[in-house]
């Protein structure tokens, strides 16, 4: 096992201090276990990133299967870590509270797995149709396409509303699909295929037998004495779990999100990460280095626009 090179990784001090600020006691288990998967691999990673992401070259080809597990798991670097592990944190706690521990756990499982599956797929029909064998060595590494997928199953179990994605509000049935066209323009390096691959596995949950599948497959662990713990809302929004009908509804659902992020939304928290990640350049990184991921946009490329909205974070600096 190889430990990171020592240095200061913001993004990590920040997921911690959300993690700590949400209440450990407050994260259901399956959700807080994905999280101390994920951040004990970045701190102590099993391989390099290299070694462990997944193509259709190193992980059908050569038959590195072992690639197919670790590859959700490990990230590039603190802000990929942070940016997957805050909505991880949020879609997780609303999940598992609605579904139960047991068919979450199921769900994140073979979700990890099948989305690589998908991804190789993907990738090796792109090299067949487009007879271009660059797509069979194009390599994905991090927890966003579970992400995704989940994100397809909120929509599913919370219909409604609409989200922001960058200023704009989309109705909430296809704010993935504009996110997954927004996050790839914003910042090319990230996996396109891999976030669709995470779209098209929760479609095959909402929409398909894998929803039947799982389902069967933990009701039968549940009736060994593993019973799930699902979320009731009345109508006023306030949630109770089964078993706890002596308690009062005493958490109100709007305020999730509120207290794992300490009350910035997914746009606000791009936002500051971005601020971030330039004042790090400023400080010590090469002006013109790029990331293995997205998320970092180089400071000769930003709009006035986007100058005005990294001064108005600003304010979230002093709270």
């Amino acid at each position: 096992m190889q430990r990171r090179q020592r240095g200061i990784n913001v993004g990590l001090l920040l997921l911690l201090s959300q993690i700590f600020q949400a209440g450990v006691s407050n994260i259901p288990p399956v959700t807080l276990a994905t999280l101390a998967v994920n951040i004990f691999l970045f701190v102590n990673p099993l391989k390099s990133v290299w070694d462990v992401c997944i193509s259709v070259q190193e992980g059908y080809q050569r038959s590195d299967w072992q690639r197919l597990l670790l590859s959700p798991f490990h990230h590039a670097d603190d802000w990929h870590l942070y940016f997957n592990m805050i909505s991880m944190l949020w879609k997780g706690t609303r999940l598992e509270k609605r579904l139960g521990s047991v068919l979450f756990g199921c769900i994140i499982a073979v979700f990890s797995q099948l989305i690589g599956v998908m991804y190789m797929a993907l990738e090796m029909s792109l090299a067949e149709i487009l007879n271009d064998p660059i797509y069979l060595k194009q390599c994905a590494v991090g927890f966003s396409g579970v992400l995704f997928a989940l994100k397809v199953l909120i929509n599913h179990y919370y219909p409604g509303g609409s989200s922001n994605v960058m200023g704009f509000h989309v109705p909430n049935k296809y704010a993935c699909w504009v996110e997954l066209i927004a996050i790839h323009v914003l910042s090319p390096g990230t996996s396109f295929v891999g976030h669709l691959a995470g779209i098209l596995v929760g479609l095959m949950y909402t929409l398909g037998p894998l929803k039947i599948i799982l389902n069967t497959f933990a009701g039968s662990l549940s009736f060994e004495g593993y019973s799930p713990r699902q979320t009731f809302f009345n109508n006023s929004g306030y949630a109770r779990h089964s078993g706890d009908q002596n308690q009062p509804y005493n958490m109100p659902q709007e305020n999730y999100y509120t207290r794992y992020t300490g009350g910035l939304n997914e746009e606000e928290q791009y936002e500051r990460a971005v601020r971030n990640s330039l004042n790090d350049r400023v400080s010590g990184a090469p002006r013109n280095e790029r990331r293995p991921y997205g998320f970092w946009i180089p400071p000769e490329q930003l709009s006035e626009q986007d100058d005005i909205r990294i001064r108005r974070i600003n304010r979230f600096d002093r709270q």
